[in-house]
């Protein structure tokens, strides 16, 4: 037998603890799942010297497990070696993610005691994620529980902690398929954590029919994946429910590497790939997260950028407009992005500052609604609370100040900053490959000459619109519901892009802009007592194009989102490629689908000849997939999915009865 080379130690592996070390503004400290995974690495690797190693690991792995019975949180798991108390209720869930296939697969290289202490750790760990049964809204983690109790249900012969699991998937793609994309909505970061639990649930689970869902939701959120990464840049297009400030400005791995790699390694199917064959240069997607909470996201694709607007903001690290584009011959490419923020708040150099000033991620402070066409954008905001604070702003931030090479304010071009922009002025910013066209709705002045004004930050063009700017106060009037509130304050933008190549300069760009028709109206001003809305109406058309928002003040609820179509409603997936919906018929280009009215959808991909049909019904329905010069009929099936490959029919559903007919 062919002796196995260990693996070779990260650099970070410190070997007096055994885990691998970050090192922070507070010291150095040891994350317990890092450590969960080395050790997994370790054990699948199998030479003697790791197996040896391992043990060690996962020694300190388990000994930073709550382990005391009084304590609330018993069986969950210290986020950091140095810690005394469980305060991330999520290490739970990221060490058992580890810890479970881990002992699937390779339990017998371990110990006989270690194996048992490691199964003793599971087994308490997942009574602490049945106590807490996490909100299924929290998408990544929800998947982490119901990843974690079917495999550990499995692997330690619980039929109940299995049962669980296998039933909080169902509830899951439920209350997905009343929407459409999952709750936690395009995140760099934690939708890549839900497609990666999927996959891993999908491979390693015994139970059919839940392999069988995994696999279907996980087909779902990667044709949103694909659909969301630009062509261009490589980037993972905005909006962002969620996302920490070095994705956010791009100074990650492009994610369409990380895209690539799943399809590449069977963690996305290979047809997913068909996604951006199939798509054109420039389109549209629009997908809704949640109805009830008006979350709801369009992403724009054009060669040289992807333009995304969020209806409204899902939190505080929430992209809720932002774009992506070309800068040629740049380290990375450009992003514009926005933020309401208090007190001058800016990028420090801290991870995990108590003070947000000197915080490495950006914390949105403001509330936010948002309307999208295509490039153009309203994005309409107000501050998420004031207290005692010396500033309020909403800021609209392109990275890299240095490729930035044109500048505008109304008819003039700047060459220095700073720069006032007075009333009325538009502002024009050319970098790389495109144009931004940035118009300044009114804005409520809480003090004396609240300006609006182009800056650099560390590094960054900045366009600042205050609504205060002065001593620190606080603000009788803006006390809801009090005795004095007449609305919260006002602070908008109407926002367009344009490919550079469209347009001779930036001045051109800012007078085809002008040219068009932008109403800002609000209502007149009254003293809230409860009840009666004060609106406050934006609306922009040009060339026979137009966009329209409208908010109530009073209670910052939006009322209406409209283009010259009509009102906008809540579609559940809609691109020129796939479509879903729960209305029981989906064309998209040449083919048709025909199913149950619970959620389903259809890919089509003419140019390689694959289409896929979906359905996510719990209650199978007859099934008709039509395609140019051929159709597949099914009897009947719940959730699955139907893959036509040039001829070739391959179908998995739960509750399928019968063989597929193909008819030419």
């Amino acid at each position: 037998m062919k002796k196995l080379d260990p693996l070779p130690l990260p650099e970070d592996f410190n070997p007096e603890t055994y885990l691998l070390a970050k090192v922070t503004e507070n010291g150095v400290f040891h994350e317990s799942r890092r450590g969960a995974a080395f050790a997994g690495r370790l054990v699948a690797n199998g030479a003697p010297q790791d197996l040896e190693l391992a043990e060690k690991v996962l020694q300190v792995v388990l000994g930073c497990q709550e382990r005391r019975e009084d304590d609330p949180h018993y069986g969950n798991f210290f986020w950091m070696l140095e810690d005394d108390v469980v305060q991330d209720l999520n290490a739970v869930e990221f060490n058992l993610e580890y810890l479970i296939p881990m002992m699937l697969r390779y339990a017998d290289r371990l110990s006989p005691e270690l194996q048992a202490r490691v199964s003793e750790a599971i087994r308490l760990g997942l009574d602490e994620i049945c106590r807490l049964d996490v909100l299924m809204a929290y998408t990544n983690i929800t998947m982490l529980d119901i990843l974690n109790s079917c495999l550990g249900g499995e692997l330690l012969g619980d039929a109940k902690i299995a049962e669980r699991g296998y039933r909080k998937l169902v509830e899951w793609m439920v209350l997905t398929d009343q929407n459409g994309h999952p709750f936690e909505y395009n995140s760099p970061t934690y939708t890549a954590v839900t497609i990666r639990a999927l996959s891993h649930l999908a491979g390693m689970v015994q139970h059919e029919e839940t392999r069988i869902r995994a696999r279907t939701a996980l087909a779902r959120l990667g044709v949103s994946a694909a659909l969301h990464i630009h062509a261009g840049t490589g980037r993972w297009a905005g909006p962002h429910s969620r996302a920490y400030q070095p994705s956010v400005i791009c100074e990650t791995k492009p994610e369409i590497d990380m895209v690539r790699d799943w399809i590449v390694e069977g963690t996305l199917p290979a047809w997913v790939a068909d996604v951006w064959v199939q798509r054109p240069a420039a389109f549209q997607v629009v997908e809704t997260a949640f109805v009830e909470r008006q979350l709801g996201l369009t992403t724009y694709h054009s060669p040289s950028f992807a333009l995304g607007v969020s209806v409204k903001e899902a939190g505080e690290q929430s992209d809720v407009l932002m774009a992506h584009y070309v800068r040629p011959g740049a380290e990375r490419p450009g992003v514009l992005y926005t933020r309401y923020l208090l007190n001058e708040k800016w990028l420090g150099d801290f991870y995990h500052a108590t003070d947000r000033t000197k915080s490495r991620n950006l914390i949105e402070e403001g509330k936010f609604y948002g309307v999208q066409q295509g490039s153009r954008a309203i994005g309409l905001y107000t501050p998420a609370r004031l207290g005692s604070v010396h500033s309020a702003k909403a800021a609209l931030i392109w990275t890299q100040r240095e490729q930035v090479d044109e500048i505008w304010v109304g008819e003039r071009r700047v060459e220095s900053l700073p720069v006032e922009i007075a009333p009325g002025e538009n502002v024009v910013i050319g970098s790389g490959s495109v144009l931004f066209a940035v118009c300044p709705l009114r804005r409520t002045d809480l003090g004396r000459d609240a300006p609006v004004c182009l800056v650099e930050r560390q590094g960054d063009l900045v366009l600042e619109l205050y609504n205060y700017l002065g001593l620190e106060k606080t603000f009788w009037e803006m006390n809801w519901l009090g005795a004095f509130f007449k609305g919260w304050p006002q602070c908008g933008v109407y926002v367009e892009v344009a490919e550079r190549a469209d347009y001779a300069d930036g001045s051109a760009f800012a007078r085809a802009v002008a040219g068009g028709a932008l109403s800002d109206e609000i209502a007149a001003p009254f003293t809230f007592q409860g009840e009666g809305e004060r609106l406050w109406t934006v609306t922009y058309s040009r060339d026979g194009q137009t966009l329209g928002l409208e908010v109530d003040v009073m209670t910052w609820s939006l009322r209406r989102r409209w283009t010259q179509d009509g009102p906008l409603d809540w579609p559940m997936l809609e691109s020129p490629v796939a479509r879903e919906t729960r209305g029981g018929y989906i064309e998209v280009g040449p083919a048709t689908l025909t199913c149950g009215k619970e959620a389903g959808w259809l890919f089509a991909s003419p140019e390689t000849g694959r289409y896929v049909a979906a359905y996510h019904g719990l209650t199978p329905a007859p099934l008709v997939l039509t395609l140019p010069g051929a159709r597949v009929e099914i009897a009947a099936m719940g959730t699955g999915i139907v893959v036509w490959d040039n001829g070739e029919v391959v179908v998995e559903a739960v509750g399928l009865k019968g063989e597929p007919k193909i008819i030419l």
